[in-house]
């Protein structure tokens, strides 16, 4: 897996890849139309975030980059990939519990609070990609 040089793209499966954690200074492209919705992608090696029609919908803190990255009613997959370990949060639906599984093996169910937001701690390594499966419970 690699960064997305163009910081957003359709991959090859029809899922979203973006982010390149190598950038130095936040770089960002909006309107990038994806299955008739609008995102945008703000990117550098302190954040990643993306957007779906101006609703928040990704961040890591640290920058990642994402790849496979498919968002449902019900789910959220992706393969990630960056510098060091990363606190990602999601967009989902609000006071709702989802199973969290990292590289296939179960994190547990967490709730979202409020707003929707998820937050997962992720132990990465620079150069290693993680696999994030959320499932709503």
């Amino acid at each position: 897996m690699s960064v997305v040089k163009e910081l957003i793209r359709k991959g090859d499966n029809g899922t979203l890849c973006f982010g390149d954690y190598t950038l130095d200074k936040k770089t960002k492209l909006s309107d990038f139309e994806f299955e008739g919705d609008l995102y945008k992608v703000k990117t550098f090696k302190e954040i990643t975030k993306l957007e779906k029609n101006e609703t928040f919908v990704y961040e890591s803190v640290e920058g990642t980059a994402v790849n496979d990255f498919k968002f449902t009613e019900d789910s959220v997959s992706m393969n990630i990939e960056g510098f060091e370990d990363v606190q990602i949060t999601l967009g989902l639906e609000p006071e709702q519990s989802y199973d969290v599984k990292i590289d296939g093996m179960d994190h547990g169910t967490m709730k979202t609070n409020l707003s929707g937001k998820l937050v997962i701690s992720i132990e990465l390594d620079e150069g290693q990609t993680r696999t994030i499966n959320v499932t709503k419970a």
